[in-house]
């Protein structure tokens, strides 16, 4: 089964998705006109500009714009920040990051289609404000093909994010906090911390979304600060590293062997696929996650949603997932055998001693469980829309016997069949955003230039 899996994941990782993700990426930043330059400020401001502490509570469902941006960030900053950019290192060498850096920067312009889509699609389902790629892809393609096609990226998200995706996030925390324990002969069972997590988790799904936004809007900002003053204050005690770092990157992206040595066989084709692969794991731009999120947000207009967006893939790789890089290669400690949390755990022990491995647990922690919580909220809008709002109970307490579950696992498979599905969601959400780039275009002309609020409509 493991075998069978990894074939399908090397064809789809290694080609089908990095054309498909790359030139959905490409299209967009041509047909958009780069607006991920040219609105790059004016992003940054609607995100930045209006930043409270203490959020507002909104009716119906509705999330204020500060609350689906953290809850898309929430998504989007998770293990793939710590562990993923790890492994590119390992994997593709250093030169993956400059592919993971160019898959972001076309990246940017897909989720502003998504988002702005999203927005645009939202609907009111039993007096709830919702949305996502099911609307939006059954607005692409009319009648039966387009209901297939939903129906299909429902059910993949469902099982790619809310049931195996958490165990991989479950697990990824107990793996962190057991290199804490062992390294100081602590016997605690991955059980209990599996358990912790799922009573945490539960208390907010019981929630709703009133009770996630205002979570995620206040743990985004504290977890992504604190991570990024400790990843600063690691790099800047490796200052004069930083140059022999950026170096490593851009020759590995075209030479990888320069730098890895010709005993590491790491080639051109997979810097690329790993850079591409685990950038797109990270930010999930284009594939069709965070569209939930922004969909619920009292924007002004889809134009404005779309913006922010862009940002939050800016936040996830640009920022947080560089740090992580920045931090293992000043360090030196990308050639030590660890791979995945335990390199990243390495490169901070460099840095602050015994407490290094801790810092990066508790962070992990953090961006884990946000990412869990958001899954889940994305996973529940499919369930509610296949089988109606009954079933997002039990589709939530599932949830939290797989966390517990994914904590105690080795999950080798689990991983493969997360990323295959991860990778199956994707096609149907691409095909929809191309369907529909004439209606993206409109939306940007129509609103880019407008300081007016307009009351976007909603079907019922």
């Amino acid at each position: 089964m493991l075998d069978l899996v990894k074939s399908a994941n090397n064809f789809l990782w290694s080609f089908l998705l990095l054309v498909i993700l790359c030139g959905t990426g490409i299209y967009f930043t041509i047909r958009l006109r780069f607006i991920q330059i040219r609105k790059f400020s004016e992003g940054c401001r609607l995100v930045f500009g209006h930043f409270k502490l203490q959020g507002t509570k909104e009716r119906n469902g509705a999330m204020t714009p500060l609350q689906s941006l953290a809850t898309a960030i929430a998504a989007q900053v998770g293990t793939g920040n710590l562990t993923g950019a790890a492994t590119a290192l390992v994997m593709g060498g250093p030169g993956a990051i400059f592919w993971m850096w160019l898959s972001a920067f076309f990246g940017m312009a897909t989720i502003y289609s998504e988002a702005a889509l999203a927005q645009q699609f939202k609907t009111v389902k039993d007096g709830q404000i919702t949305g996502g790629p099911v609307y939006y892809i059954k607005e692409a393609f009319q009648g039966v093909f387009g209901k297939i096609l939903a129906a299909a990226f429902a059910v993949f998200i469902i099982l790619a994010l809310g049931f195996m995706g958490n165990m991989v996030q479950s697990n990824s925390i107990g793996a962190a906090f057991s290199e804490v324990f062992a390294a100081r002969n602590i016997q605690i069972p991955s059980l209990v911390i599996g358990i912790l997590i799922a009573v945490f988790a539960g208390f907010i799904f019981l929630g709703g979304t009133e009770r996630l936004a205002a979570v995620v809007e206040k743990m985004v900002p504290f977890m992504a600060g604190i991570y990024i003053i400790g990843s600063l204050v690691l790099i800047i005690l490796h200052i004069t590293e930083l140059p022999g770092a950026l170096k490593m990157i851009i020759v590995g992206a075209f030479n990888p062997q320069a730098v890895t040595g010709g005993a590491a066989g790491i080639t051109i084709r997979e810097a690329i696929r790993y850079g591409v692969a685990r950038g797109l794991f990270s930010n999930e731009a284009g594939m069709g996650s965070t569209p939930h999120a922004h969909a619920r947000a009292t924007a002004k207009n889809p134009h404005e949603q779309g913006l922010a967006a862009m940002i939050s893939v800016f936040i996830d790789t640009f920022i947080i997932l560089n740090l992580t890089v920045f931090s293992i290669l000043t360090t030196g400690v990308l050639a030590n055998g660890k791979e995945g949390i335990a390199l990243t755990q390495s490169a901070f022990t460099t840095g602050f001693g015994s407490f290094g491995d801790i810092f990066v647990a508790v962070c992990l922690f953090f961006f884990a469980f946000s990412t869990i919580i958001s899954w889940q909220f994305f996973g529940s809008i499919n369930v509610d829309y296949l089988f109606g709002k009954k079933a997002v109970k039990v589709y939530s307490a599932l949830v939290i016997v797989f966390i517990v579950v994914g904590s105690t696992l080795k999950v080798n498979l689990v991983w493969e069949l997360a990323d295959f599905f991860n990778g199956l969601m994707v096609i149907p959400n691409a095909l929809a955003l191309i369907a529909l780039s004439g209606t993206v275009v409109k939306i940007m002309k129509t609103f880019q230039n407008s300081k007016k609020s307009v009351d976007m409509p909603t079907k019922e």
